[in-house]
């Protein structure tokens, strides 16, 4: 039998196939078809099928006719049906084995999840967002109802520009910022409209979110890898790649080497962008979540004719909140709305939700326990990890829900990833995220160290924040260890079994 949660909505609506009437009589045909149904997944594992009565007055025939089809279905266990419910499709049958042997089903869901980007999805506000929908349904006018507007419901774009005003130090007027449905689908709007104005290409930084230069490709755009370094993207390389007047940044929390573009080098781009008239698409990934100082301010504040600051919800509330925004320059803004660019807003009960949510208050509180959940939990894998690995010199620990592990020469990381899989722990490594080989590490240059006084050494008790500096002394063999989504009591285990594929791989003692 299938669980309560598996199963489907009424199937009152499937075609039936049923054979011309020298196939024999009504009844047998009908079984016949809905055996046909069944065998085809048209009637799927655990859909009701309607009652009798109601089937016979759409096929025009008696109720007789309906239940010596079920009947029959039920005998041949097909169906199953019990006193007092409605007849199902039962689970075993061959429609369900044929759903399961799908990509579905090889889905892995490991035990340790330590994978970078999701959020404490435990922590989602489940109640407070239900009352917040559930207000929605009742008090929207009947006018907001109606098809959308493109760029989103004006009151939840008014209280995203005030709120990225205040939070973020953005220069944001609420007509030229659009609702949409994530920061990729901000992005692969924007690509479509730099494609329609003659551009071909986008800089994105390297090593970075893969995903983005799959959506920059998606757009027909050539994405053109950009090195970074301790001080984040280098502008330097910009400035020679040939044809490139659009770039993808994120300066408050780069992904995944955890740094913050320097104050230098900001001001660099911003110059940049105003020398090529070009466009600077920023991605604010994690800027609500830093421990060791207040967020850095949105490069957009810098330069807003030609940035457009990108955020969503994914990572402060759920990814399955399918809702984001883009404040983008006026110039770009009509164009983000445009048939052609393939955007379409979020739903309006969905906007109108998140604009209770912040109006009530509820995503300051939401967002103020997240970081204190993150930092605890920062704070305890950082314990776990200079107990198991002492020495390991850990970085990219001073925002976000993510940190990087470099490993020693002669224990490559993608082996250790392979190990841990084997004891259910899935991580990535730092090169799963490039675009380009690593290069040979550099000596370290004390004048590339943004903050001289504070220790590359974290061992037990030192700042959590310090660390290696991605892009010059932080070794090719990195781990990125994901801790967003894994409970306070996992950690111990977690690491375990961590520290366990290291050591194995260092004694070439990994699984065949």
């Amino acid at each position: 039998m299938t669980h309560d949660r598996e199963r489907t909505g009424p199937a009152w609506g499937t075609f039936l196939e049923l054979e011309d009437p020298a196939g024999g009589p009504l009844h047998a045909r009908l079984t016949r078809a809905l055996r046909s149904a069944v065998a085809g997944g048209r009637l799927a594992a655990g859909s009701t099928l309607p009652p009798s009565r109601v089937l016979a007055a759409d096929l025009r025939c008696s109720r007789w006719v309906v239940t010596e089809a079920y009947a029959q279905l039920v005998a041949e266990g097909h169906f199953e049906a019990r006193s007092g419910s409605a007849t199902r499709v039962r689970a075993h049958t061959g429609a369900t084995a044929r759903r399961d042997t799908g990509a579905g089903a090889s889905r892995w869901t490991p035990r340790f999840d330590l994978l970078p980007g999701v959020p404490d999805l435990r922590a989602f506000p489940r109640k407070r967002w239900a009352d917040m929908v559930r207000a929605a349904t009742t008090e929207l006018t009947w006018d907001e109802l109606g098809y959308p507007d493109a760029a989103g419901l004006p009151r939840l774009r008014r209280q995203l520009a005030s709120y990225l005003a205040r939070g973020r130090g953005a220069r944001v007027e609420a007509e030229h910022l659009v609702v949409c449905a994530g920061t990729l689908d901000g992005v692969l709007r924007l690509c479509r409209t730099l494609r329609a104005a003659g551009h071909t290409r986008v800089a994105v930084e390297d090593p970075g979110w893969t995903q983005l230069r799959l959506t920059v490709a998606a757009a027909g755009l050539t994405a053109v890898p950009i090195a970074v370094d301790a001080q984040g993207l280098r502008v330097d390389l910009l400035r020679r790649a040939s044809a490139v007047r659009a770039v993808i940044v994120a300066p408050a929390h780069q992904f995944p080497t955890g740094v913050v573009l320097a104050p230098a080098r900001r001001a660099e781009l911003a110059d940049w962008a105003r020398e090529v008239d070009g466009l600077i698409m920023e991605d604010d990934y994690d800027a609500e979540f830093r421990y060791d100082r207040h967020p850095v301010g949105a490069l957009q504040g810098m330069a807003p004719d030609h940035v457009a600051l990108l955020g969503s919800l994914s990572k402060t509330l759920s990814p399955a909140v399918r809702l984001g925004w883009a404040a983008a320059p006026g110039r770009w803004t009509r164009a983000l709305v445009a048939r052609d660019t393939g955007g379409a807003p979020p739903p309006v009960i969905d906007q109108d939700a998140f604009s209770r949510f912040v109006t009530s208050g509820s995503y300051d509180r939401h967002l103020r326990a997240s970081r204190l959940r993150y930092k605890r939990r920062r704070d305890h894998l950082l314990r776990e990890l200079a107990t198991r690995l002492p020495g390991a010199a850990v970085g990219g620990a001073a925002a976000g829900f993510h940190l990087l592990l470099p490993l020693s020469d002669g224990c490559p990381a993608g082996a250790v990833v392979a190990e841990a899989a084997r004891d259910d722990v899935r991580l990535a490594s730092l090169d799963d995220y490039r675009m380009t080989p690593p290069t040979p590490t550099p000596a370290p240059d004390p004048d590339l160290n943004p903050d001289p006084g504070r220790s590359s050494d974290t061992g037990r008790g030192s700042d959590p924040s310090a660390g290696p500096r991605p892009g010059v002394d932080v070794p090719s063999s990195t781990l990125v260890i994901g801790y967003g989504n894994l409970t306070d009591q996992a950690v111990p285990e977690a690491v375990r079994r961590l520290a366990r594929a290291v050591e194995r791989v260092r004694n070439g003692r990994t699984a065949a």
